[in-house]
């Protein structure tokens, strides 16, 4: 649930009405993980030309987007450009995915509306892209190559469709990995509390102690498998947005 941590008076747009800028728990581990990824690549980044662990750490992840996304996806001359933004893609959702497993703390990306932005501001950097390199020939996107006039005008729509239903599919995909693996933790959790409880009463019931052990397992391994996901959906979005850059960047190759 997210709650006020700090109480600020509320900031009055003209035509848009009072906005409130009152730091929540969701704005504190935002600021957290931008706060942790930044003294990380700066203590990191030391430019020495035996790395220590950290640089090697810090050039590792940076050649898993620099090589591995932009690079291998985009094309390793047109994709230096959008580099910075699918790192800074990469690097935060994967912290506030992993900043969200330790106990207490909030899971920034179990919020639709935090997901959702992620998702709007990528979909409008590759329609602003698209229009920037290629113009009006932009809607060629939408018209697959090779195929009479007559069928593209039942495959346009489609196409259509397909590309404006992108930020929901980006958005609904983080949000709905993250809520869901730590919904399945909590019913585990609370099954370890409650066999474990049952058990105390004796006799058959004392079988709730197997349960509860049985529980306490699954949690300890849906644990360590959130873990994986944590920094795999940080690579599935990158990824995700490194594709539909591609479609823009390089249409005159693939239409």
């Amino acid at each position: 649930m997210i709650h006020k941590i700090v109480d600020l008076p509320p900031v009055v747009i003209p035509g848009l009405g009072a906005l409130d800028l009152s730091i929540t728990n969701s704005v504190l581990f935002m600021m957290a993980s931008a706060a942790i990824i930044t003294v990380f690549f700066l203590a990191t980044g030391k430019g020495q030309l035996v790395p220590g662990r950290g640089q090697a750490l810090a050039e590792t992840l940076y050649n898993l987007v620099d090589k591995g996304l932009t690079g291998s996806m985009i094309g390793h001359g047109r994709g230096k450009p959008f580099l910075p933004f699918v790192f800074t893609l990469f690097a935060m959702i994967a912290v506030m995915n992993i900043i969200g497993l330790t106990p207490t703390f909030f899971t920034v990306t179990s919020q639709l509306s935090v997901t959702a932005t992620l998702a709007l501001m990528t979909f409008l950097i590759v329609v602003i892209t698209g229009f920037m390199r290629n113009g009006l020939g932009f809607f060629k996107l939408f018209v697959p190559g090779g195929v009479s006039l007559l069928m593209a005008c039942f495959l346009a729509p489609i196409e259509f469709i397909s590309f404006m239903v992108r930020p929901v599919t980006l958005a609904m995909r983080l949000f709905g990995n993250m809520i869901g693996g730590h919904v399945v933790m909590y019913m585990f959790a609370s099954f370890v509390i409650g066999l474990g409880a049952f058990a105390l009463h004796g006799g058959v019931a004392s079988l709730g102690f197997l349960g509860s052990a049985l529980s306490l397992a699954m949690v300890i391994a849906l644990y360590a498998l959130e873990f994986i996901v944590a920094f795999l959906q940080a690579f599935v979005f990158a990824a995700l947005t490194c594709t539909y850059l591609n479609d823009v960047v390089n249409l005159d190759h693939g239409h």
